[in-house]
């Protein structure tokens, strides 16, 4: 895992758009967001991930490959479903098995994004109500373990005036504003 400002520069997501800024890794959970690697051959990786999802009463899971090969003609709206800046009412975990991406988060003031670089073997926990999106990388080929409360959480709510005023984004919040983190 990498993370850093992101440049703020158009272009494709896909791509590092590293700013040469880096943050350290210590303050994500100041943003919420939790950080574990899990090496995804070793043999108590299975159990870490469950006792995880167990912790967080998630009962719902599926396994996705974002790739052209895998996605076929809907790799690109995948893609660009995930780019949208979004919010959950559940947190959102997940578990990089192979290949990369970015998870960009917004920062404590809510006007540039942090970047974080993930690979295979990397795990990562969004709190519900933090504005987010994905990016798989240039290599444009990664799968994930997403887990969830249950199925219905699987969709997201792009951001608009709307998204403000959602009780999973009023706790989140209240939360960074009050450094309470990890929310229940």
């Amino acid at each position: 895992m990498k993370v850093y400002q992101y440049d703020e520069q158009p272009g494709d997501l896909r791509l590092p758009h590293y700013s040469g800024q880096d943050i350290e890794a210590s303050h994500l959970p100041t943003l919420g967001v939790q950080y574990h690697s899990v090496p995804v051959h070793s043999p108590s990786s299975a159990a870490f991930v469950e006792e995880l999802a167990n912790s967080k009463s998630f009962e719902y899971r599926d396994e996705i490959t974002y790739s052209p090969a895998a996605m076929g003609a809907g790799y690109e709206e995948a893609n660009a479903l995930n780019n949208h800046e979004h919010i959950h009412d559940d947190d959102e975990i997940r578990y990089i098995t192979n290949g990369g991406g970015y998870f960009d988060v917004r920062d404590a003031n809510g006007s540039q994004w942090v970047r974080i670089k993930v690979i295979e073997g990397d795990l990562i926990v969004l709190p519900k109500g933090i504005y987010h999106r994905f990016a798989v990388d240039e290599n444009n080929d990664v799968t994930m373990v997403r887990l969830f409360k249950d199925a219905d959480h699987i969709t997201q709510a792009n951001r608009s005036a709307d998204t403000e005023s959602f009780g999973a984004r009023q706790e989140y919040v209240h939360a960074l504003q009050t450094s309470s983190f990890p929310m229940e």
